[in-house]
């Protein structure tokens, strides 16, 4: 027995799909517009995961220039038949409807590599596969209602799905269209056959305060559904905003090898008010059978701080204390692979300077890694040199037009470096902090964030001068209640020449995520 905390996997990731081959479980989450995408961690006991590659990790599988943040990949589905994992998702441009859609990949090995991209011809979002018993395969999703009784009500879709051609056939069926009147987004939905019933498992409500897992089940995979009695089956919806975990939803069930049930899902532990730096994070809870239906957490039909795990193992948890080297996998870019805009050097990372950066809806010049708890120190050092309108440093990003720059200026006196701090809100831009240094960006700046709580404190220093105070950020103008869009921060190191063409190129090491 081991007792698990939750979340399972902290910091940003949402929409979590799980399945089981043998005695290994197998996870992806949602990424957005950060490549690589679509992140596979691995379990052999729920309690412990690692993070063992990405399904989108190849120059050209996708292209996400020009799409503005918390668009990009939404809500993967993952699964495993006939020898292959098989994974089906969409790629969104909140601005340009006709740029992306639904597609499927297959890797006989989840690590990758994945096959290239298979496009369906059929529009909406958060895709599923389900593998009948009698060899047939369907694909089901959501959309917005072709006839809405209601703003934003959806409607979840069926169509066989033929694995051989890759392509759906068969005519459309309309499953569901949500367990409340007046109910929004019913999405999300994944089908699985129990006891020889299909069960319906959905959204809804919208993945904020609202959210919440109904449940229908049929007879025939087509329908009809009839809704769980219980629904909301799942819900932190009424426990109003000063709940320890909010918003919780778009689960995802799974049957372990001793026989118990449980589900993933997503949540936001907010703090220093209704702000959720974090982002929306993976759950764990158990699930029992009662009448053919499921119940979620049962006893307390909330999700737990702690879940014990009967066949789970005991070991060190990782207190996410490590110097992050450049082959770590963590490592992600905006819109673009980080081996597109850096080259590992050994330790260290060569970051090219680009003329686009953080408030271009363009790959620019960034390496990152998710905020995962609460307190937490980040640092790293930049050397190289940069032309006057050049500049460089640490990126505390919600979206281009939500952020914060501990920015290295360039030109000016070469023995003094030059910082500032600004913070870019809803898009309006506010400089909070400047210092000059003893010493110059030649011999190395060293940059940092202390994350106590709301409280970011931005350090500056060379090596005659350790790391000093420049300004301290309140982290609730950054989280995604406070600017809007669905994803937590991200800290790292960025670079830009603000439009110029550019040689410059920084050198990037001694980067370290402390957790406190």
């Amino acid at each position: 027995m081991t007792l698990v905390g939750n979340p399972i996997l902290p910091g940003c990731h949402p929409d979590p799909s799980i399945c089981r081959v043998g005695g290994e479980y197998f996870l992806v989450t949602s990424t957005f517009e950060y490549l690589p995408g679509l992140p596979i961690h691995r379990s052999s006991d729920l309690s412990r995961w690692e993070l063992i590659g990405h399904a989108i990790d190849r120059p050209g599988m996708l292209d996400m220039s020009g799409m503005a943040s918390s668009s990009g990949l939404y809500a993967p589905t993952l699964r495993h038949h006939g020898g292959r994992f098989w994974l089906i998702c969409t790629l969104v441009d909140q601005h340009d409807a006709a740029r992306g859609g639904n597609f499927v990949i297959t890797a006989t090995d989840p690590a990758g590599p994945w096959s290239e991209p298979v496009w369906l011809d059929v529009d909406g979002i958060d895709p599923s596969l389900f593998f009948d018993d009698d060899g047939r395969a369907w694909a089901h999703g959501t959309r917005p209602a072709r006839a809405p009784q209601w703003h934003d009500q959806t409607e979840v879709w069926l169509r066989e799905f033929d694995p051989v051609a890759m392509a759906l056939i068969g005519p459309e069926h309309l499953l569901w269209r949500g367990a409340v009147i007046g109910g929004v987004w019913a999405e999300g939905p994944h089908i699985y056959k129990v006891d020889g019933r299909y069960l319906l498992v959905a959204a809804e409500g919208g993945t904020e305060m609202n959210h919440a897992v109904m449940v229908a089940r049929a007879d025939a995979v087509t329908g009809p559904y009839l809704g769980d009695p219980a629904n909301p089956v799942l819900s932190h919806r009424q426990l109003g905003r000063t709940a320890d975990v909010v918003a919780v939803g778009h689960a995802d069930l799974v049957e372990a090898e001793d026989g118990t049930s449980w589900a993933v899902l997503l949540g936001m532990r907010p703090y220093g008010g209704l702000h959720a730096n974090l982002g929306r994070e993976t759950f764990l809870v158990p699930v029992v059978w009662e009448d053919g239906w499921p119940v979620f957490a049962p006893g307390s039909g909330r999700v737990p701080e702690t879940v014990e795990v009967p066949f789970g193992r005991t070991g060190v948890a990782d207190d996410g204390s490590v110097v992050v080297a450049p082959g770590d996998l963590r490592w992600t870019s905006v819109r673009a692979l980080p081996g597109e805009v850096a080259d590992a050097v050994g330790e260290e990372w060569l970051l090219p300077v680009r003329a686009e950066g953080p408030l271009d809806a363009q790959p620019f010049a960034f390496l990152g890694l998710r905020q995962q708890h609460i307190d937490v120190d980040v640092s790293l050092r930049i050397t190289g040199r940069l032309a006057e309108g050049e500049e460089g440093g640490l990126l505390i990003r919600q979206s281009e037009r939500d952020h914060v720059r501990l920015a290295v200026l360039g030109g000016g006196e070469s023995d003094a470096a030059r910082v500032t701090v600004t913070l870019v809100r809803r898009g309006e831009t506010v400089e909070l902090g400047v210092a000059t240094l003893e010493g110059s960006l030649a011999d190395g700046v060293e940059l940092a964030c202390r994350a106590r709580g709301q409280d970011y404190e931005l350090l500056a220093g060379t090596r005659a001068n350790p790391p000093r105070r420049v300004a301290t950020i309140d982290g609730r103008s950054l989280d995604s209640f406070s600017s809007g869009g669905f994803l937590g921060l991200w800290l790292g190191v960025y670079a830009t020449s603000s439009g110029q063409e550019t040689e410059s190129v920084l050198r990037v090491g001694n980067v370290q995520y402390r957790a406190r």
